[in-house]
């Protein structure tokens, strides 16, 4: 093969041709001598356009003839000129022919072959035409490349696209398509066939396709098990020939017909390879049913039995007699047709009945139409039939006794809403209505509509006794209207009704009655008319729009058709509703509340309550919304007017007649809410839409919320919590189970009373992946800032904390990178014993602390008793106090004399020195008001030694007490029982001290050694002398 771009040479003698070539192609080529080429140009252009010439001779030699399409002789080599405005690659496809026969035993050529570079460049299709002998199949093996097989439509992306088209024994042509790289590896053919393969330009292809074998044909074996209380059943077509059924060791063969029942597992051969072609299989169940009960339904699952088979599935049903069977059809309902036409979607339903004078067909009946119930005196069957190679889809029937009827069958029929036809047939239909029988039709006109009935084909029979007749009722009602075939049937009729058919007992040997009528629906025409005046409420907006699917309802505002009408706050209109049921129209209102300012804003709060809906309005208000602006600077606080709120959670739902779902003001959600609950109040630090929703709101009563407005608050949202005894509390974060918002807040302040403590537990909690900051959930309480626990995303901590008393519990997320942060908490409240047991002490302690305060304030007043004469009184480094002045105006529980800046050590143990005596002359002096001196506390003890070295020129003068340490009461006064009288020595003496002691607060022997003695007596407790300064400032006292 040789190809060249230059052809100017080649043209020269051929005819003047006034061509536009936008490329010569010129190639020898030589085909095999068992293949037939076709070269034919695939564009529909003229021929002087687009051609391929046949070249004779040497390259100087002239072409001869130029065709459209040319056919290649075998095993010769031939040059061609391709001419063509396109490329000849895209211009021309090639076909390769080539045949194969075979005998019962060879086949020849034994390989479908082929011929890779001849025409390379071009689009080809190698096509192998196929026969065999009868009672011999051709087994054609695809070693290489495995088949897939494909539909008609559908293309093969690899450029390879395979083609088998066969003949039945009918003489029927199937074609099937299959690609490369699948799972078949074997194709059987019968008789005559043709295997095709397309192959794009470019692509390459095998020496060898395929290997042809003859073989007889062989039988097939089917491996089947029937269902418990199922009878299976394979018939063969009376056309079809030399094929049986067999079954069994033996086995035993029926050319005709085999029935299956038992429930087991059984092989079924057949003696043809394609029995599918020759049975067909039916599939039979019963239904038996009481006075009450039927024993199953019509459901038929996708079934493994036969599924390339033609089936046919049905169920026998039968009940009392007198009594019907009922049989309830899935929505929408099923539609009735002709016998002579199928279902689009291939499943056709039939409903026979058995009657003294035969078998009578109900009706044929496809998916989606009207028919929502059939009911069938006494004994009938159902059947379901389903092509072969056809999924099978069927519909679920509900089957039920039904009521005691003396008819024929009662068809239940809900007309749809706007303009339809419905057709429908008498039972039997063409053929005769039962004889003196009858059948009844119960037909649901939609609302507002009008129906007209029109009988468009009849047949009477020729009666013996009674007459034919169609009567017509109101639903309801006891009068009818009795007619004739013949006569005009009800026309713009509104109402629902009832037709029954009438037969007379009729002559058998003449044709019977047959009925075939139609019921049109359309609308009345007589629209709803409202008028909506919101001029006097300002925030007020009203919305609606259609939720249903029915086309046919008409809204307008204003006379302007509409999708949806909006009723602007302070507008009025007139509205109009035109085939619009209540269910299929959706009402909602929007009203906006709110101030400018904290100043402006309501102190008492403002009560969410419904207005009151016009009356006229064809639905009822279903939803309600409140946008709750907040000022400036300002937080919106939400609370029950009835009591607390209760979000709806897990075991704690929300399941009255209202629900408020709560958002801000950027549709986020914060939850569902209703009354009779914990929550005391919400505080939300953003705008907030508040939804009440129920069946009807104009039906209830009272408020919904109080809402009213406060001082900006840090987080996002506060609840305020008081949890109940017996009863744990959730608090669930705002969205939740979905996440709070990034870098949101949110804290609830939970309030427990004083003699019970708080168990949190975090039940379910969500941590996300954080991509900026970290989330929080921290405890705290309210006396402390101390935090009891804080928690990050990527630490653990503890999931359950026992909090003593009120506390808050605050949340905060971050921004996340994947997942969600929502926690679900739980509070749980009981006694606490340790609390009980600090109340009884404290109580104790506070009856003792008063005790000793009266005791204390009685033996102050009889010691006031006894002082008649005022003294001053001098304090180290203190205060200057002079008897009678005014600046002494506090009592002695107020006044801070008795305070030391310092005491020497020598000084505190003074007292130790002091005789009864002497103490007793020092106080039988003192006659004045009390002074403030510190005096030791001091048992009751034995007389101490008098001291004898005491000079006479020391001894201090007999004043008022100044500056003196005395013990806190007297040693008769206290209420220490004395200590037994002991013998003492000199150093066990009160007027005895020992250096040693002196800084030791103990009076403990903290070293060893000789008693060092040293002289105590009253000269060693006068003060250094003092200039004192009287009160007017004129010199010393």
């Amino acid at each position: 093969m040789r190809l060249t771009k230059n052809c100017a040479r080649a043209l020269l003698g051929i005819v003047t041709l006034h061509l536009n070539l936008s490329e010569c192609l010129r190639m020898t080529v030589r085909p095999d001598k068992d293949a037939t080429v076709t070269v034919s140009s695939s564009l529909l252009l003229p021929l002087e356009q687009c051609s391929v010439c046949k070249v004779n001779g040497a390259e100087n030699d002239t072409q001869t003839t130029c065709h459209s399409s040319l056919a290649l002789v075998p095993d010769e080599d031939v040059t061609l000129l391709f001419n063509c405005t396109e490329p000849p690659q895209s211009a021309f496809v090639i076909q390769i022919h080539r045949k194969i026969k075979c005998t019962n035993d060879t086949c020849s050529p034994a390989t479908g072959v082929a011929q890779p570079p001849l025409f390379s460049e071009f689009i080809r299709t190698l096509v192998w035409d196929l026969s065999v002998p009868e009672k011999t199949v051709m087994s054609l093996d695809f070693p290489v490349d495995r088949l897939k097989e494909m539909t008609e439509s559908e293309l093969c992306q690899d450029g390879y696209q395979y083609t088998v088209t066969r003949t039945n024994t009918e003489g029927e042509v199937k074609t099937q398509t299959y690609c490369k790289n699948g799972l078949v590896a074997h194709l059987h053919i019968p008789s005559q066939a043709t295997v095709s393969l397309q192959v794009q330009k470019g692509r390459e292809v095998d020496s060898s396709i395929f290997t042809a074998k003859p073989i007889k044909k062989q039988s097939r074996m089917i491996s089947v098990t029937p269902e418990p209380d199922t009878i299976v059943t394979i018939s063969r077509n009376t056309k079809a020939k030399e094929c049986s059924v067999c079954v069994g060791e033996g086995p035993t063969c029926n050319p005709k017909e085999l029935v299956l029942r038992a429930a087991r597992n059984t092989s079924v051969k057949f003696t043809c390879p394609q029995p599918q072609d020759v049975f067909s299989v039916e599939i039979n169940r019963e239904i038996d049913c009481t006075e009450i009960t039927c024993s199953g339904n019509i459901v038929q699952a996708e079934s493994s039995l036969f599924p390339d088979f033609n089936r046919t599935f049905t169920w026998d049903l039968k009940v009392p007699p007198g009594l019907s069977f009922q049989l309830d059809f899935p929505s929408p309902g099923m539609r009735q047709i002709p016998p002579s036409e199928t279902c689009p979607d291939e499943h056709t339903y039939a409903i026979i009945t058995y009657q003294r004078t035969g078998l009578a067909t109900i009706g044929i009946f496809c998916p989606d139409g009207s028919i929502t119930r059939v009911q069938v005196l006494y004994k009938g069957r159902v059947s379901l039939q389903v092509p072969r190679d056809r999924k099978l889809e069927p519909l679920d029937f509900k089957v039920t006794v039904g009521p005691e009827i003396k008819m024929l069958a009662v068809v239940k029929v809900n007309l749809p809403r706007g303009v339809s036809d419905t057709d429908f047939f008498s039972a039997n239909y063409p053929r005769g209505f039962p004889d003196d029988d009858l059948m009844r039709w119960d037909f649901t006109v939609p609302g507002m509509h009008n129906y007209t009935v029109n009988f468009l084909n009849h047949t009477e029979s020729l009666c013996q006794k009674k007459e034919v007749m169609v009567m017509y009722h109101k639903a309801r009602g006891k009068v009818g209207i009795q007619k004739n075939l013949a006569d005009p049937q009800p026309t713009h009729r509104q109402g629902s009704f009832t037709m029954t058919l009438f037969n007379c007992e009729t002559d058998r040997t003449k044709p019977g009655l047959s009925l075939k009528f139609r019921v049109s629906v359309m609308r009345s025409g007589h629209p709803v008319l409202c008028t909506v005046n919101l001029s006097e409420d300002e925030r007020l907006v009203l919305h609606f729009e259609k939720r249903g699917s029915d086309p046919y309802c008409e809204m307008r505002k204003d006379s302007v058709l509409q999708e949806k009408i909006t009723v602007p706050s302070g507008t009025k209109a007139r509205l109009s509703f035109l085939d619009c049921p209540s269910e299929d129209l959706g009402l909602t209102a929007v009203k906006t509340i709110g101030c400018r300012s904290l100043d402006s804003c309501s102190v008492t709060g403002t009560l969410l309550t419904v207005p009151k809906m016009p009356t006229c309005l064809p639905t009822l208000l279903r939803s309600f919304t409140w946008h709750v602006i907040i000022p400036v600077y300002g937080t919106v606080d939400l609370l029950s007017p009835t009591g607390n709120l209760r979000q709806s959670l897990p075991g704690q739902e929300c399941n009255g007649s209202v629900s408020l779902h709560v958002a801000e003001g950027d549709g986020s959600s914060i939850g569902y809410f209703c009354s009779e609950g914990i929550i005391r109040k919400i505080q939300v630090h953003s705008n907030v839409s508040i939804t009440a929703s129920a069946k009807d709101l104009s039906l209830i009563q009272g408020h919904f919320l109080n809402v009213s407005f406060s001082e900006e608050i840090s987080d996002s949202i506060i609840y305020t919590v008081q949890p109940r005894m017996g009863s744990p509390a959730l608090l669930a974060t705002p969205n939740w189970p979905s996440g709070m918002k990034p870098y949101s807040t949110v804290s609830w302040i939970i309030n427990l009373p004083g003699h019970l403590q708080a168990d949190l537990l975090l039940t379910n909690i969500s941590q996300p992946k954080c991509g900026k900051g970290h989330t929080f959930i921290k405890v705290q309480t309210l006396a402390s800032p101390k935090e009891i626990l804080s928690r990050r995303e990527d630490k653990e901590a503890e999931e359950k904390l026992m909090v003593p008393e009120s506390f808050y519990l605050n949340m905060s997320n971050c921004m996340t990178e994947n997942g969600h942060f929502s926690v679900l908490s739980m509070v749980t409240l009981q006694e606490t014993s340790k609390l009980l047991l600090s109340g009884i002490l404290g109580a104790v302690g506070a009856v003792l602390l008063l005790m000793l305060i009266v005791l204390t304030v009685f033996l102050v007043l009889r010691k006031k008793k006894r002082m008649v004469k005022e003294a001053s009184i001098y304090i180290g480094k203190g205060n200057i106090f002079i008897p009678g002045d005014h600046v002494f105006p506090k009592t002695r529980s107020d006044s801070e004399p008795h305070v030391y800046a310092s005491i020497e050590d020598t000084m505190v143990y003074s007292h130790l020195l002091r005789e009864p005596s002497y103490v007793g002359t020092i106080q039988d002096h003192f006659q004045g008001q009390p002074v403030d001196t510190y005096r030791t506390f001091m048992a009751l003890q034995d007389r101490v030694p008098e001291i004898t070295e005491t000079a006479a020129d020391h001894e201090p003068e007999l004043v008022p007490e100044m500056d003196e340490y005395r013990p806190f009461l007297d040693p008769s006064e206290t209420f220490i029982p004395s200590r037994p009288r002991t013998p003492i020595d000199r150093q066990d003496s009160m007027g005895f001290m020992d250096r040693r002691m002196v800084d030791n607060e103990l009076y403990t022997f903290k070293s060893t050694g000789d008693i060092n003695t040293i002289r105590l007596s009253g000269a060693d407790q006068i003060l250094n002398p003092e200039t004192f300064i009287d009160s007017k400032g004129e010199g010393p006292i």
